[in-house]
């Protein structure tokens, strides 16, 4: 019998260009699921060219429902922490070569398209914007995106029908007359 293994899913990663502008993130992860034991592993692996070997990680425990003390990564182990005063949407990865990487976490539910803006946002040289504030505002354009779909939308069901002639404006019985019309 033959087991065939699906090849790993990329990473989904992005990261801050290498730059003199300092900002509080370094980028930005989007796990496609909340277990630590499996997530870590590819995420230490796909930082290991830039950020060196990752060897200790911090999170926040209030997004994460078990955490690992250690997690097993290629030829190494990952030691995770976990800090209630640490941002819930952010993680920190420490390496003994470059030091530390901040990551905006975003959760595994996010649709792709907010996914999208979310890292680009995150990966942005020298942003001033931390995690929470990054996930508020996208949460808010979510929000306006999805009213204006849904008035469009009301828009194109509502029959097709155009709006009534509107009467003319009348005083008393007298009609006012209407710049470029003939007057009665």
């Amino acid at each position: 019998m033959t087991t065939i293994v699906a090849p790993p899913r990329p990473t989904r990663l992005s990261l801050t260009p290498k730059t003199t502008l300092a900002g509080l993130l370094d980028g930005a992860w989007w796990p496609r699921s909340r277990d630590l034991t499996a997530e870590l592993p590819p995420l230490a692996d796909a930082l290991e060219g830039q950020f060196g070997r990752i060897t200790r990680v911090m999170v926040n425990p209030s997004h994460w429902p078990v955490i690992p003390h250690k997690v097993p990564a290629t030829g190494h182990l990952v030691h995770v922490g976990w800090f209630t005063e640490l941002d819930p949407d952010k993680t920190i990865l420490l390496s003994y070569t470059v030091g530390r990487c901040d990551l905006l976490v975003i959760p595994p539910e996010t649709e792709p398209a907010a996914a999208a803006r979310l890292m680009a946002a995150a990966a942005l040289p020298g942003s001033i914007l931390t995690a929470g504030a990054l996930l508020s505002d996208e949460a808010a354009t979510s929000r306006r995106m999805r009213e204006a779909r849904s008035g469009e939308e009301a828009w194109e069901t509502d029959g097709g029908s155009d709006p009534p002639p509107q009467r003319h404006p009348v005083i008393g019985r007298r009609m006012i007359p209407l710049p470029g019309t003939p007057g009665r």
